[in-house]
């Protein structure tokens, strides 16, 4: 199942399908928080206040209150722009089929960040429709941006040294 998702064409063309979709609905959210105006603080302080509890009733994800509480809420207007502008980003992404293993990424990451503070929402449907982008790698960009960016990326950013090493190379110095 693994190769076919990241290498078969036909996959390509399902991805395609999932990728308009989801990259439509990250772009949607993004571009109405950048409109209308956006303010996390509110959401956040509602997080700090009721922190998910598992069922003994103790905080289930310490380490992610103590991040919202002490590093998100003190910075909430960093966080007012980089969450609306990384949904328009992401969705883009998505969109354009350009650094498609990168949006998908990034999504995964925002939807977390929601489930850990408690909203569920779509956010497990994005995840599971993310997880299968990010899966499928670069075949999940075939058909779009990507068919021209990761090898131009492959090329350009990450070229391999020539390196050559002969006998002296090795040798300890005493």
């Amino acid at each position: 199942m693994m190769n076919w998702l990241r290498s078969n064409m036909y996959a390509s063309g399902i991805l395609v399908l999932l990728r308009l979709y989801l990259g439509f609905q990250w772009f949607k959210s993004g571009f109405g928080k950048i409109t209308d105006g956006f303010d996390a603080s509110g959401f956040m302080g509602f997080i700090a206040q009721n922190p998910v509890k598992g069922a003994d009733g103790s905080v289930a994800y310490p380490l992610y209150n103590a991040f919202i509480e002490n590093v998100a809420l003190p910075n909430a207007e960093i966080f007012n722009v980089l969450v609306p502008w990384g949904e328009l980003l992401i969705g883009l992404g998505l969109i354009l089929g350009t650094l498609t293993t990168a949006a998908a990424f990034f999504g995964l990451l925002m939807n977390f960040t929601f489930v850990l503070g408690g909203t569920v929402s779509t956010n497990p449907t994005f995840i599971l429709l993310g997880f299968i982008i990010l899966v499928a790698g670069a075949n999940a960009g075939r058909f779009g941006g990507d068919y021209w960016v990761i090898p131009w990326i492959r090329k350009n950013l990450f070229k391999k040294k020539d390196l050559q090493f002969t006998s002296e190379t090795h040798k300890l110095s005493a």
